[in-house]
């Protein structure tokens, strides 16, 4: 399967820089080719243009900015994000990536009379998160409601192919983790990935 790895986390020696480093490590030595795609480091610009935004709801959306992004999005078989949670949310990086690149005619196509999109990523038969959050998994899901992993799962994993395998995977209360703890999940992710 070709999978796309996609990151975003500023510090290139950071936990989550690690994840990243395990996820393709591991993707490749079950036989998976790996795209793997680093925000931060790529310089991606995650603002949308004014072109961009004018063209989103006035087809043809013009995404020559992003284009060998889309490129890569309709030619992978599995998509996964790896990506620290701030503020309950995904970085910005990461929200612009999905802003600029997942647009339509690429991601979805506008359904103008039933108000709803047609998703067009079908050909995407895996789709993964991978991520952290600073608070603990009761504070992020009972308190905050977990804004981040709604839109992951409610929003993009729909514009996949409809039984996509699917996980999410999450390392929660890092504010108070310990070695024991990161290497746990790095094991838990890599154990996750094998099973593909």
């Amino acid at each position: 399967m070709r999978i796309q790895v996609i990151h975003g986390h500023p510090l290139p020696d950071s936990y989550n820089a690690a994840l990243f480093q395990r996820i393709i490590a591991t993707l490749r030595e079950v036989g998976h080719e790996v795209v793997a795609t680093d925000l931060y480091r790529e310089n991606f610009e995650p603002a949308l243009t004014p072109d961009e935004r004018r063209t989103y709801v006035a087809p043809p959306y013009d995404n020559h900015a992003t284009a060998r992004y889309a490129e890569t999005l309709q030619s992978v078989d599995g998509i996964i994000f790896c990506f620290p949670h701030w503020w309950f949310s995904m970085p910005a990086i990461v929200k612009g990536y999905v802003d600029r690149v997942w647009g339509p005619g690429v991601a979805f196509e506008h359904d103008r009379d039933g108000g709803r999109i047609k998703p067009l990523l079908t050909h995407i038969k895996l789709f993964g998160v991978v991520t952290s959050y600073g608070s603990p998994w009761w504070l992020v899901r009972f308190i905050a409601g977990d804004p981040g992993r709604k839109v992951l799962m409610r929003a993009l994993r729909p514009l996949c192919h409809p039984r996509a395998e699917t996980f999410y995977l999450a390392h929660y209360d890092m504010d108070r983790s310990t070695p024991a703890t990161r290497a746990a999940f790095l094991e838990r992710v890599a154990a996750r990935l094998r099973t593909l």
